[in-house]
């Protein structure tokens, strides 16, 4: 058993220091956790003694540099935990990791209803120093006097309690959610022997199921819900009924249709989803707010549920008429061409990629040799250090917890400005999707010297496999390109202040725009010069194959966002319109009603009974998206249009790169996203380049 003095998550803070990885287990969690919370409990007490007495006057070097330091130590230790837990999952990590879930919450929930905490806050708001202060030190005390207000400084007794009560019970639930989607998706898995029920699958994917299956010391081919490994089987496969299989398998995870092959179901989230739902309209109506929506709205850009609503219905009214034109083409294609009389959803994505192939003879996997990775990272640092001015160096010598990772230095100037960790392949105990997550914050020091910002970009890309580097299809592409937007808003920030910098303290639903906006390099003949190479010849993606991949962009781009305006409407809906005094069948179908109901307005693919998407619906029951899916489709309006100037002005047009630098991605969460954005533009954002860029046909210009 380690002592604390050994304990990698709480040595003394060094400047710039970075996680031990190697040296951090799941028993070095809870004692680094209780003691931090511990000290920062008695530090803060210390401190507020001393202002209430009158020792200490109340100013920002007194009261938030403190403060800011101690909940940065915090962070460190907890940032590899909850790091690991996410992509080198194991039992004993997993039970450590819940462990201190409570304890964080509780601290949470105690320091935002300190009433001391938020006086010495509104004083300093008060007092004569506020007007001195910078724009981003204002930005944080106004923020910090909102939080205090969201979490319930204001309540009394009970009410009070129950308000953290509620917190960790949500902590625990999201975090439940996110353990049962992970587990149903590697509980299943596939073996096939017989190569000749794969027809139509492309070398890439039976390379790695094979390779999956020999890792399992098993013969053929082993297929599993992970996304690299169930894509192609839907994307390409011939062999219709296994599609159905992997497809209700994949769309039932998680959920009371889900059993492993013993029968046992273990991973149902469905009381997961109606207890989440319940605490957080209790939580909103504890609040004064009178729904959830209306409380996630309250840090959000959008001014009210109601404009959401608008925005999103007013997307769907210029997308469904065009999404329904094109499911029509494709049952007529599949019935003219295949004899398939009905389109079920196990159809549509490889009956697509028929058509997509027969009008434009273009497709993934023609692109994939043409995107090895190494060659995508060189073109993807080149593209920003030609808008930026940066430099970013690969290091091999550093701590990790997987031989997967890579690390990397960014430089301006010659100067060292920020560091990240790449983790690209999926695999076994690795959360499924792609995400950016904080490992350190930009900020002032004590001593005056500046913390650099890290960051974790992490994606699910298929590895390497029969000895060729791994090859990206041009989604995966877009998908590294969006992540690392994300990157870049955390680490090309020039505050200096942790509360609003890098991705701190930026709305939800603008936080999207960095990385959205820089996806649309992905699709410029410029930048695929040097993106691209085939990983035998060096040679860039030919014109041909582009002008096919260009001409082929808007295919069914409307049946596209009309997915996406299901899923916003669903999760803002859900939470708007949620009534606690349902009856008990109510509230077990109140999900699906919902679901059903936004269907029926926007969805143009059938929807089988058993689709159970919301139980795996990660981004809204375990992530930071709850009643705020729709960001993506807001920010993708400003990003979009942010685009657009450089559409004008030049892709690469040095003038226009360092404005959107210093307007947008150096600000951080320091100013209103649509003060910022104004600034760029010129202007405030209308949908107009949204719509053009997926070719969805419309006159009407509407505001975001």
């Amino acid at each position: 058993m380690s002592t604390l003095s050994d304990n990698p998550l709480l040595q003394p803070p060094a400047a710039n220091a970075l996680p031990l990885f190697s040296q951090v287990k799941a028993e070095h969690a809870q004692p680094a956790l209780e003691q931090l919370l511990t000290s920062n409990r008695e530090r803060i007490n210390t401190l507020l003694a001393s202002i209430n007495s009158g020792a200490t006057p109340v100013s920002w070097d007194a009261l938030v540099t403190p403060m800011e330091a101690w909940d940065d130590e915090l962070s460190q230790a907890w940032s590899p935990i909850s790091h690991m837990n996410s992509v080198v999952n194991s039992d004993e990590l997993r039970d450590a990791y819940n462990a201190c879930l409570p304890l964080l919450s509780a601290y949470s929930t105690e320091m935002g209803q300190n009433q001391d905490l938020y006086n010495a806050y509104k004083k300093l708001a008060d007092s004569a120093e506020f007007a001195t202060l910078s724009t981003e030190q204002k930005t944080a005390i106004e923020h910090a006097l909102r939080d205090f207000r969201l979490a319930g400084i204001a309540l009394e007794g009970d009410k009070k309690s129950r308000y953290g009560e509620i917190k960790q019970r949500l902590s625990e639930l999201t975090s439940k959610f996110g353990e049962n989607v992970m587990d149903a998706t590697q509980a299943w898995s596939k073996t096939i022997t017989d190569k000749a029920e794969l027809a139509g699958l492309p070398d890439s994917a039976l390379s790695l199921a094979q390779q999956q299956a020999q890792g399992k010391d098993k013969e053929g081919y082993l297929f599993t819900l992970d996304f690299p490994s169930y894509f192609p089987i839907l994307t390409y496969c011939e062999n219709r009924e296994l599609r159905h299989e992997m497809y209700k398998a994949y769309l039932t995870r998680a959920s009371d249709l889900y059993a492993d092959a013993g029968g046992k179901n273990d991973f149902d989230n469905s009381a997961v989803m109606n207890e989440i739902l319940a605490l957080r309209h209790e939580l909103a109506q504890l609040l004064d707010f009178a729904n959830y929506a209306e409380y996630s709205v309250a840090t959000k850009m959008a001014d009210d549920p109601q404009q959401v609503i608008d925005f999103l219905s007013d997307l769907a009214k210029k997308a469904v008429p065009q999404a329904k034109q094109e499911f029509a083409e494709l049952s007529a294609y599949a019935k003219e061409e295949f004899n398939i009389e009905k389109l079920e959803p196990w159809d549509v994505s490889f009956y697509a990629e028929q058509l997509r192939q027969h009008r434009y003879s273009i497709s993934q996997e023609l692109i994939r040799p043409y995107l090895p990775i190494d060659t995508v990272l060189k073109g993807m640092f080149e593209t920003v250090q030609r808008l930026y001015g940066i430099n970013i160096e690969e290091q091999t010598q550093f701590d990790s917890y997987h031989s997967d990772v890579r690390f990397f230095h960014i430089k301006k100037d010659g100067q060292l400005i920020a560091k990240f960790y790449f983790d690209l392949y999926a695999r076994d105990k690795k959360r499924g999707g792609a995400w950016m997550d904080e490992c350190r914050v930009r900020r002032t020091l004590a001593d005056g010297s500046l913390q650099l910002p890290v960051a974790y970009l992490v994606c699910n890309f298929s590895p390497a496999v029969d000895g060729k580097p791994a090859l990206l299809t041009h989604d995966e592409l877009t998908t590294l390109f969006h992540e690392f937007g994300h990157g870049l808003h955390h680490m090309l920030t020039q505050i200096k202040t942790a509360a609003v910098s890098g991705i701190n303290g930026v709305a939800w639903d603008a936080v999207e725009l960095p990385s959205q906006f820089m996806e649309n390099w992905c699709w410029e003949k410029e930048a695929l010069a040097f993106i691209s190479g085939h990983y035998e010849t060096g040679e860039s993606l030919p014109d041909d194959l582009l002008e096919k991949m260009l001409a082929a962009k808007n295919f069914q781009t409307a049946m596209v966002m009309v997915r996406q305006l299901e899923f916003s409407l669903f999760d803002f809906r859900m939470h708007k319109e949620y009534q606690p005094q349902s009856s008990a069948s109510e509230k077990l179908n109140y999900i699906k009603s919902i679901v059903d109901d936004v269907r029926s307005q926007v969805a143009v693919v059938p929807v089988v009974e058993y689709n159970r998407f919301q139980n795996s619906f990660s981004h809204i029951f375990a992530g930071g998206y709850a009643a705020g899916y729709y960001s993506y489709k807001w920010a993708e309006v400003l990003s979009a249009d942010a685009f657009s100037r450089f559409e004008d002005e030049g892709i690469f047009n040095t003038t226009t790169g360092q404005s959107f630098l210093t307007e947008i991605l150096q600000k951080g969460g320091s100013e209103e996203p649509a003060v910022l954005f104004a600034r760029f533009r010129g202007r405030a954002p209308t949908t107009d380049a949204l719509l053009r860029h997926c070719g969805i046909q419309s006159t009407a210009t509407g505001a975001a």
